[in-house]
């Protein structure tokens, strides 16, 4: 029949009896002894885990840089000042962020895997996310001041 399980409740593979059975193969590994531990122990790559989260910084970097600084400093009076922070923003995040690239991509394969590197990569991840959500605060807050200050 269409739609019976192949794998006994085991697998979302579905077939019509008889045709397809290329899921029993998949299904008798998963369920080998070993293969629990095979499948929980996954191996860290800390030059991926970085770079990943330099990607998702940078997307939350850009959202806050077009809503919370272009946003304070966007005004009718057609000043520069929104360009300008726009670009110190830019200058500002990129040569941080390849920095964070450049320090994990000099690990080798060995030294990518080891769990020591844990603590250094939480430091990191610390820092590169307190600078992706706080550099276009502080960059705002500049800018607002030093409005205030010369009108």
């Amino acid at each position: 029949m269409l739609n019976d399980p192949c794998l006994h409740g085991l697998s979302v593979f579905y077939s019509v009896p008889g045709i397809v059975r290329e899921g029993w193969a998949m299904a008798k590994a998963w369920n080998e002894p070993g293969a629990a531990a095979h499948r929980q122990a996954k191996v860290v790559d800390w030059r991926k885990k970085m770079s990943d989260n330099i990607a998702y910084a940078l997307l939350v970097y850009t959202a806050l840089q077009i809503f919370v600084t272009m946003g304070a400093l966007d005004g009718k009076s057609g000043s520069m000042l929104p360009y300008v922070a726009l670009i110190i923003l830019v200058a500002g995040i990129i040569p941080a962020c390849r920095w964070f690239e450049r320090r994990w991509n000099r690990l080798s394969d060995l030294q990518a895997a080891d769990p020591e590197f844990a603590s250094y990569f939480r430091r990191d991840r610390i820092w590169l996310w307190v600078l992706a959500i706080g550099l276009p605060f502080v960059v705002t807050l500049m800018f607002k001041g030093l409005a205030l200050a010369f009108t």
